[in-house]
């Protein structure tokens, strides 16, 4: 019986039931027609299987499993082949498993350095993590397992992001937070995609028909089924209108119930349950056809691992202490030498097979090492361990410090306040460099910090979380064993106030304002003009490369684009080098970036090797999104094409004329312009009004009101009490996130209060 056939023969009650969960991780099984239920589980570096799935809300110990490079790391390699190695690599995992769907990879864009969760995320440029995503999400289906793309959309900061509003001009949706979306789903039909807790411009993205029909599906072509980040579920019955097909977790009877309800009183109409349910069926006899009961190697995954790390690091400087010298005496200082930040922490956190240190490795691979700790990853400072490092490091030929963002800094769950490394960290560098010039900083962390002791050290390695190849994969750099090529997916700022989102971040406001719209990462920057402490795509290596030649064919007609840039290894040894190629606009008339990305391609050189790199462009490498058209349209003149080493570092450009049209209207709105100007009838589209209590109120709300507080205190403990008094990465998360949770969150992640006693207590309340 196919899918079609299926649904036809179910009834009412067995078509509500599948749109929502059966359990925490569990689709909904129909027995009497042979369908079974499917898996879905965490990810995206790896399988984050509960045990025990029975588990509430997810917090259960998980089963072993290989903790690849985070995103943060993965799309530093800018290797899409890379990248699609570890999707197969994890989908082979999840067979192992039994596990049908994958939750990642995560797309959203890096709008801020401060971000919890950007350690998931691929880059600040839409291009780039469209590419990246695409790769994974191929690498894993390759495999006959399933991904969820997530989370969509306009999802950028961890705090408010359950109840929080992302207000956001469409050209800067359509141009930068949607646009990686698109390309990961034209490229790689993910077999689902995972709406987001928040509202965007006012209407929350699980019954956004806008967003999930009209975009999503009837534009990009997307033929998958679209589930809700866990407690995202608004409005079953709207979500269904808008395309919503599977609520997450189960399960919810009072929302079977009411699409039954719905459909009997003709307010759905099962045309449109039907499109939902015969989705769903879909995905499930996909998932059937997996071949499951397989096992894998785990130390040939950990060594993809390790590849994948080692050839995604970036050197941020080196003045001549890297690769180490064999006859060198060196001090090992920093507690991460032997306890790596190998990943981040919340729902993606691995329960790794097992995790290699730094400092072993130096030891196996016969460096002369001395360690001292330096700080403790338990207190904030000691100075006891700090003058015995300093002590060691005096005795030395050079130092190795290894420093970064401590596992209690960025999570999911919350947002960075800063950018600066732990006190203790700082401390220690700025103190050894004082007895020691020789100071090589290896870096582990989830995303952009600030380096007050940059002039001061030689050399500075940045791992961002390696995945727990850490150590092998760490030493394999440090020792010239493979050629770091890494480049940044991300600019790091010189100061928090340099930021394109500062003081319209993370605040305590419910709505977000996007007041940067298109100017996001490098595109900011460039356009003010401000210096950058390294700029997007930057990244060096051991060798050096030269570009010498560029040249371009390109059908106007067509619209259709050859470029060839010549490229030579220069230096002294074999490497990888990532050749960028920006576009630019060249006296536009439209408010935009000076330049963007529109391809890359990284290429290994022998030395003295020289090689061709060529790269096509289309329509959208040239187009914007045209607000008054209602499409993405390009203006017509002419265009600098950049063969680029970084952002910063162009090396070669050819012009060319682009035919096109002239804009229908001038665009000179100018950040720091009035932000509604942005908006088609010159109005912001804020969040509507939160003064009375609803099923939408969070937590946080609940408890401000005394009387609400105790009606819904049952409800308030069942959320908070399993985590209070532990300090694992799930529980931090989990807290964290408890002040934000809405009413009806908490009602489907704990059970402890149906929806409908939620709203008969908020009738008396109020």
């Amino acid at each position: 019986m196919n899918a079609e056939e299926m649904v036809k023969n179910m009834t009412l009650e067995e078509k509500a039931s599948l749109t929502v969960g059966s359990d925490f991780w569990n689709f909904v099984e129909i027995e009497r027609l042979d369908l079974s239920r499917i898996l879905v589980t965490d990810g995206p570096h790896g399988i984050r299987k509960q045990k025990v799935l029975g588990e509430e809300m997810g917090s259960g110990e998980s089963v072993e499993a290989t903790c690849y490079p985070p995103a943060c790391l993965s799309s530093s390699s800018w290797d899409t082949s890379l990248v699609e190695k570890e999707g197969e690599a994890i989908g082979k995992e999840a067979l192992a498993e039994g596990v049908s769907i994958v939750l990642g990879p995560g797309a959203n864009m890096k709008r801020s350095p401060l971000c919890g969760r950007n350690f998931e995320y691929f880059s600040e440029d839409p291009f780039l993590s469209g590419k990246i995503a695409a790769a994974w999400i191929n690498g894993v289906q390759k495999r006959g397992v399933g991904t969820s793309l997530k989370h969509f959309a306009a999802n950028n900061q961890e705090r408010k992001r359950l109840i929080g509003n992302s207000v956001v001009d469409e050209r800067a949706l359509r141009e930068i937070y949607l646009a990686g979306f698109e390309m990961a789903v034209r490229r790689s039909q993910p077999w689902s995609v995972m709406c987001s807790y928040n509202m965007i411009n006012g209407k929350y993205s699980s019954d956004n028909k806008w967003l999930l029909s009209d975009v999503l599906r009837d534009e990009w072509g997307f033929k998958g089924i679209v589930m809700t980040d866990w407690g995202a579920m608004n409005d079953r019955v709207e979500g269904i209108k808008a395309g919503l097909d599977v609520e997450m977790p189960g399960p919810d009877k009072a929302n079977v119930d009411a699409v039954i309800k719905a459909v009997r009183e003709k307010r759905l109409s099962e045309e449109d349950l039907d499109k939902v349910v015969l989705r769903i069926v879909e995905t499930m006899l996909r998932a059937r056809e997996c071949k499951r009961n397989i096992t894998y190697d785990k130390k040939e995954h950990h060594e993809i691992a390790r590849y994948i790390a080692s050839h995604s690091f970036i050197l941020l400087k080196n003045e001549g202490l890297l690769p180490l010298d064999r006859k060198k005496s060196y001090a090992v200082v920093g507690e991460f030498a032997k306890k790596p930040r190998y990943q981040g922490s919340g729902s993606s956190r691995i329960n790794s097979n097992y995790v290699d240190c730094p400092y072993d490795e130096l030891v196996k691979a016969g460096y002369d090492v001395s360690y001292a700790s330096g700080y403790s990853l338990a207190v904030e400072s000691a100075d006891s361990l700090l003058n015995e490092a300093v002590c060691l490091a005096g005795e030395k030929d050079a130092v190795i410090v290894f420093a970064g963002l401590s596992e209690e800094s960025e999570s999911e769950g919350f947002d960075r306040s800063t950018l600066s490394l732990p006190s203790s960290h700082n401390t220690l560098i700025e103190s050894i460099v004082k007895v020691n010039k020789n100071v090589i900083v290896v870096l582990y962390g989830g995303s952009p910090f600030s380096m007050p002791w940059l002039a001061d050290v030689g050399s500075v390695l940045l791992c961002y979380l390696p995945g727990d190849a850490a150590g092998e994969a760490t030493v394999d750099v440090l020792s010239g064993e493979v050629n770091p090529s890494g480049k940044l997916a991300e600019t790091f700022p010189l100061s928090l106030e340099d930021t394109p989102s500062y003081g319209n971040f993370s605040t305590s406001d419910n709505d977000v304002l996007y007041k940067e719209s298109i100017l996001i990462g490098y595109r900011y920057y460039d356009y003010m003009k401000k210096d950058v402490l390294f700029p997007f795509g930057f990244g060096l290596s051991y060798t050096d490369f030269s570009y010498e030649a560029i040249e371009m064919e390109f059908d106007d007609d067509k619209k259709m684009g050859t470029v060839r840039v010549k490229v030579r290894n220069t230096g002294e040894c074999a490497g990888e080098e990532v050749v960028q190629l920006y576009v630019e606009k060249l006296k536009s008339r439209i408010f935009r970036p000076i330049r963007e990305l529109k391809g890359f391609r990284k290429v290994f050189l022998d030395k003295d090797e020289v090689k061709t790199v060529e790269f096509h462009l289309d329509e959208r490498s040239f187009s914007y999104y045209s607000v008054p058209l209602g499409r993405f349209d390009i203006e017509d003149g002419e265009y600098r094409i950049y063969a680029a080493s970084s952002s910063r570092d162009l090396r070669l450009s050819v012009d060319i004329h682009v035919s096109g049209n002239i804009s229908p209207e001038v665009m000179s709105w100018r950040i720091g312009d009035d932000f509604s100007l942005l908006f088609k009838d010159k109005k912001v589209p804020l969040s509507p009004d939160r003064s009375r209590l609803s099923v939408n109120s969070s937590l946080s709300e609940v408890m401000e009101n005394r009387n609400a507080y105790e009606a819904f205190k049952p409800l308030i403990d069942s959320y908070v009490k399993p985590f209070e008094g532990r300090n694992d990465g799930m529980s931090r998360m989990m807290l964290a996130m408890a002040m934000d949770m809405p009413l009806r969150g908490a009602s489907v992640m704990t059970g402890a209060m149906g929806i409908d006693e939620i709203k008969e207590k908020l009738e008396t309340l109020n």
